[in-house]
């Protein structure tokens, strides 16, 4: 193919070397393609007679090999073992990767030992916001009563994008029930019903029960969930459980009953979305990055930095501080597509 269409250029008045550089050969290569009066001639690479490696295993030594690897003592150890215990007995058959090679061109190589093989886990979706009320991840969390072994649960709804709490109740139960109850609530509230939103959770019994799927139809809201056993999956929820129960105000002893619990919840929701600066969205409250006001405040700032670096420019080695606007947030992204966007 890439023969004729050489030939086809040269015909039509190209030079032999540059429509040899178009197809990425050299001239050398075209010329050993074709004999003299123009014949392709076929590729005589796996014809060539190549000498034997000089370190090449001899069948003898396959043979060893295989009768080791299948005696009793050594049948649920992987060669990475095998091999030390050989050389601990002053034998050397040959290198760790050889014992490997062999058991893979003769089939042999599979999980040994009684463990679990491990589960090749497929990668989640990736998500992108570009603005509130397009991805929500949600998750519930335990806290503790002053009754041991006794515990609230706390349901709560994060937008991803500006990392406002949208929606949070908290029951004496787990269900799929409550939930959609309060899925439902908080669409109303945000009045983003019907419109395209992603719900992101873990794989909870509540999060994937029947009923809340229903729900999630009804309201043209699509699922997601994390892999199996896999917490990284779910980060903002995540994250935020981790500022609720260190924060100074966690009761570490304890909530006396629901009312109680209910009303510091309360409290902690106002003062996450209204007064707490968040560190990702450029120390912006949720509220504020909510209603779209962060990148005024966030030119705002750049301003005043500015400012302060024309007053005295001698404290800046370099540029100001780089309050910029976060155009998306991303959940669980391609950590390729990542690494490219940081080189660039």
């Amino acid at each position: 193919m890439l023969v004729q269409l050489i030939q086809e250029a040269v015909a039509a008045g190209c030079r032999l070397r540059p429509a040899c550089k178009e197809v990425e050969i050299c001239l050398r290569t075209y010329r050993r393609w074709i004999k003299a009066g123009g014949v392709v001639l076929a590729d005589q690479r796996p014809e060539a007679k190549r000498p034997t490696p000089q370190n090449k295993l001899s069948d003898a030594e396959i043979k060893e090999i295989l009768a080791i690897c299948n005696q009793p003592k050594y049948a649920s150890l992987p060669p990475s073992q095998i091999v030390p215990k050989l050389t601990d007995q002053g034998l050397y058959v040959a290198s760790e990767s050889s014992f490997y090679r062999v058991l893979r061109s003769h089939d042999q190589l599979h999980h040994r030992g009684r463990t679990r093989v491990v589960a090749k886990r497929t990668t989640p979706t990736s998500y992108t916001a570009t603005a509130p009320n397009q991805v929500w991840s949600w998750d519930i969390t335990y806290c503790a009563s002053t009754v041991r072994g006794q515990y609230f649960y706390l349901y709560l709804i994060e937008d991803i994008y500006s990392r406002k709490i949208v929606g949070w109740e908290v029951h004496e139960q787990e269900s799929g029930e409550l939930a959609a109850a309060l899925l439902q609530r908080t669409v109303i509230r945000e009045q983003c019903f019907k419109q395209p939103l992603v719900l992101h959770s873990d794989n909870g019994a509540p999060m994937k029960s029947v009923t809340l799927k229903t729900k999630m139809e009804d309201l043209c809201i699509t699922g997601s969930h994390s892999r199996p056993r896999v917490s990284n999956d779910n980060p903002y929820s995540e994250s935020l459980f981790r500022t609720m129960k260190y924060c100074p105000q966690w009761p570490s002893e304890g909530f006396r009953d629901l009312g109680t619990v209910r009303t510091w919840v309360n409290w902690f929701v106002d003062w996450y979305n209204n007064e707490h600066c968040h560190s990702r969205i450029c120390f912006v409250t949720p509220s504020q990055r909510h209603r779209g006001e962060d990148k005024k405040l966030l030119q705002k700032r750049k301003a005043v930095y500015e400012q302060a670096k024309a007053r005295n420019p001698l404290r800046w080695s370099g540029r100001v501080r780089h309050w910029q606007h976060i155009k998306e947030v991303n959940l669980n992204p391609d950590r390729s597509v990542q690494a490219a966007r940081k080189a660039a």
